[in-house]
């Protein structure tokens, strides 16, 4: 995945709030997170925290509120599929936009995400326009 340096012309980022939502990336390979997180700069997020496991996501959700949440499927303690069934459980985040953006593209997973009220999914690997188009799809939601 190559990391642009320029903004990103992809029709609604204006519209996105991107000087105002608050994002969290939860992924256990740090340079997949730099990357995503350098996409999102790119286009004028600046709220963002990171998160290293689901455990340490899921510690992040508890204190913070967040507009976005993109998770990785395969992470350690526990894994991204049991953030989101443990976010959609919770009274302070089950509202909260969940991302998957994962290399889990068999449809069981997909099915198995969408039961459990995931909001996207982005399979690896993707280019930012691909992601930047599926966080702004989700953020005309809210």
């Amino acid at each position: 995945m190559k990391v642009v340096s320029k903004k990103l012309d992809i029709g609604d980022t204006k519209n996105m709030e991107n000087e105002v939502a608050k994002l969290l990336i939860a992924e256990d390979h740090s340079i997949t997170r730099s990357m995503v997180q350098a996409i999102l700069k790119s286009v004028g997020f600046n709220s963002i925290d990171q998160a290293d496991s689901g455990m340490n996501a899921l510690r992040k959700l508890a204190e913070f509120d967040y507009d976005l949440v993109i998770c990785d499927w395969n992470m350690p303690e526990p894994k991204g599929i049991d953030v989101l069934r443990r976010v959609r459980a919770s009274d302070k985040n089950q509202n909260v936009l969940f991302l998957m953006l994962t290399a889990e593209a068999y449809r069981e997973n997909v099915e198995e995400a969408k039961k459990h009220g995931v909001s996207g999914y982005v399979i690896k690997p993707f280019t930012a326009e691909t992601l930047l188009k599926e966080i702004a799809r989700l953020l005309k939601t809210i």
